[in-house]
């Protein structure tokens, strides 16, 4: 395996944009392929076989451009498809929802933990389930957020009716006991502000997507996979299957990078 090979991440969107960018963060050195299904985003609400078959449909765009590493930086894809692809890839493929699980259980100071997802991870529970299967007295609070992902994939996440959105999605959880909320889909952190406003500073803020990035490093050198450093900087490549340039100007916001190399594609 060439070790400057890229490492490829995908998701429904924009959302998994936050993954990468603490991906830059935490690997200067490494080439980025991202790509993100807009066109066809949110994921949430669809049937789990057509959410299995979209994602196979990104793995294969992504294994056709030789990464070296696959991260399904969507929760929703992860909740349905990461045993699948992770047992027929050759190469190591990592979700958001483990990562995002143990985090929350460092947190904890009650051991009430709160999740929010699209309707297709909160109804698998897959959260509550990896929680509880590592912490049997955790008590776990699921609520979806059906509304959260369009407001961002629409750059509105600044907006006044996103603020009203966000709080009253998160009424039921407000009175609760929990202390760490798992923002449970990789589109919530550019929510982030309004989100932690609304639950109050008490509450501590879990983003699955970001956590997940100390597993890459991990398993980059575990299997002896980093790269090496380069003279030039790496040439990461973005792929969106919806418009280029809402995908730019999200893309150049969240990430603070001038050169942006996106290509529109069709899967």
């Amino acid at each position: 395996m060439n070790n400057n090979a890229p490492i490829g991440f995908m998701d429904s969107g924009v959302g998994g944009l936050t993954v990468v960018r603490e991906a830059l963060k935490q690997l200067p050195n490494e080439t980025l392929y991202y790509l993100g299904d807009s066109a066809r985003c949110p994921y949430g609400p669809r049937p789990a076989e057509q959410v299995l078959e979209y994602t196979w449909e990104m793995t294969r765009f992504l294994m056709r451009h030789q990464v070296k590493m696959l991260v399904i930086a969507c929760n929703t894809a992860t909740a349905v498809a990461l045993p699948e692809i992770k047992r027929s890839l050759p190469i190591p493929v990592l979700g958001v929802i483990s990562p995002g699980t143990r985090a929350a259980l460092k947190s904890t100071r009650n051991n009430q933990v709160g999740v929010i997802g699209t309707e297709i991870t909160v109804t698998s529970g897959a959260y509550s389930t990896a929680l509880q299967q590592k912490s049997p007295q955790t008590t776990v609070l699921e609520q979806a957020c059906p509304k959260f992902v369009p407001i961002v994939e629409s750059k509105q996440y600044e907006s006044p009716i996103a603020r009203k959105i966000v709080r009253d999605t998160l009424k039921p959880l407000k009175d609760t006991a929990i202390d760490t909320l798992v923002l449970g889909c990789t589109h919530y952190p550019l929510l982030r502000p309004l989100i932690q406003e609304e639950m109050g500073s008490g509450v501590t803020l879990i983003d699955s997507g970001a956590e997940a990035i100390s597993e890459v490093s991990m398993l980059l050198d575990y299997y002896e996979l980093s790269a090496k450093p380069a003279e030039q900087l790496p040439d990461h490549r973005f792929f969106t299957t919806g418009s280029k340039n809402i995908f730019e100007t999200i893309t150049k916001d969240w990430l603070g990078l001038d050169k942006l190399n996106v290509t529109k594609i069709d899967l």
